[in-house]
């Protein structure tokens, strides 16, 4: 039974986390781009918008690649000892952090390439609801570490 997650795995988990943190911190470019372009203005290119749209593909690209390996590598079971309820928020939050990293760079695609509006009003929220998922997800894998002592945070250190 795998005990940790593969090279691979740990590798796209810190890079993806390392590029969705860039796109939150340079977002205000994209932000502007976009205003600009919706009041018909031309837009000069920028590296950083060009940055953000390409991240955005990266990221979709590294999570098809993650879920891939997800499906067939697998991924070692959560702790015995940990409480059912806590495994169903845990599984529950890697359901809907996979499923926003996919949306994310579709409803920025559609909008920045395709100009449709609501893309880019879901692509606003779903930043949120991701943010918001990635607090939970850190905190959860902390409370597991420090106040369950379960060890967890080790499997995403060094391959197993």
């Amino acid at each position: 039974m795998q005990t940790h997650y593969t090279r691979a795995q740990i590798a796209l988990h810190w890079g993806i986390f390392l590029l969705i943190a860039l796109q939150y911190l340079f977002h205000e470019p994209i932000v502007a781009a976009w205003d600009r372009l919706r009041e018909g203005a031309e837009i000069a290119f920028s590296p950083l918008v060009a940055g953000h749209v390409f991240g955005g593909l990266l990221i979709l690209a590294l999570v098809v690649w993650r879920i891939a390996l997800r499906l067939t590598r697998g991924t070692p079971p959560l702790p015995e000892e940990e409480p059912a309820a806590l495994k169903r928020v845990a599984h529950g939050t890697h359901l809907g952090l996979y499923g926003l990293m996919l949306l994310m760079p579709v409803t920025g695609a559609l909008a920045w390439f395709g100009g449709i509006g609501p893309a880019a009003g879901a692509h606003g929220l779903l930043r949120l609801l991701l943010l918001a998922l990635v607090a939970l997800h850190v905190a959860g894998a902390l409370y597991q570490q420090f106040v369950l002592k379960t060890g967890i945070m080790a499997r995403m250190k060094r391959p197993g």
